[in-house]
């Protein structure tokens, strides 16, 4: 993001959710958000999924300009480069876990075996293909946020986009969450997370701080052995 403002509505009622806003995210890099409601988190997000564009400045995804593509293109790159993750899930009740997972695919054209064998492989690698037959609603909410995950990162998706995953989550299902998106990180994938608690902002390489719009500040993450050696920890116990 290069000098990104983003202003909705216009004359008297206009408000300025961005204000110059400078933010890279490279790959295998886990970046997390934080500032008080109103601050402007959900716009960025947005902004970094294109699923809003800014009234200013520049938004590059893979070298890639948003500004520059056609409606349908954008929608590709959602589609295949990036993964959302919400709080309250979005996934699909009438379907299976395997079924939810493989869905994206589905609609690129993969064929249904191939998808089915992805979306396991998906499943498997968030601690949940156990699951791959069960419906949303007979699901715990942590394991329902491993599908929701595992969705968000089925098939070449490099920037996983996570907004507040654990709100609705316990402490233990929050860590488990959050274990998740960090391995994911590790492995290569680019992790940009909205959250309100430090103890998950920890997880993070790095934090900015977001207030009236502007970015105030950044900080690193604590040294990991800091955060496993802490009472009750950051970290998923076992």
């Amino acid at each position: 993001m290069e000098s990104i403002t983003r202003i909705h509505r216009e004359g008297p009622h206009a408000v300025t959710a961005l204000q110059d806003i400078d933010l890279a995210l490279r790959p295998g890099e886990f970046v997390a958000v934080m500032g008080p409601s109103g601050s402007g988190k959900s716009t960025l997000l947005n902004l970094a999924g294109a699923l809003d564009t800014p009234t200013s400045g520049r938004i590059l995804v893979e070298g890639s300009e948003l500004a520059g593509l056609s409606p349908t293109q954008r929608a590709d790159l959602r589609r295949r480069s990036i993964g959302f993750v919400f709080q309250d899930f979005n996934l699909l009740p009438s379907l299976t876990a395997v079924e939810n997972v493989a869905f994206p695919l589905e609609l690129d054209g993969a064929p249904t075996a191939t998808a089915r064998a992805q979306a396991l492989e998906a499943l498997d690698g968030v601690g949940v293909a156990d699951l791959a037959d069960r419906f949303p609603d007979d699901v715990s909410g942590g394991q329902a946020q491993r599908i929701a995950i595992a969705r968000a990162l089925i098939g070449p998706r490099r920037l996983l986009l996570a907004d507040e995953p654990t709100g609705s989550l316990d402490s233990v299902a929050g860590s488990e969450v959050m274990s998740v998106l960090r391995q994911r990180a590790d492995d290569g994938a680019a992790v940009m997370l909205v959250t309100h608690e430090p103890r998950f902002a920890a997880w993070a390489d790095r934090t900015v701080f977001l207030r009236d719009g502007r970015m105030v500040g950044a900080s690193a993450a604590e040294d990991p052995a800091v955060l496993l050696a802490s009472p009750g920890g950051y970290r998923a116990q076992g």
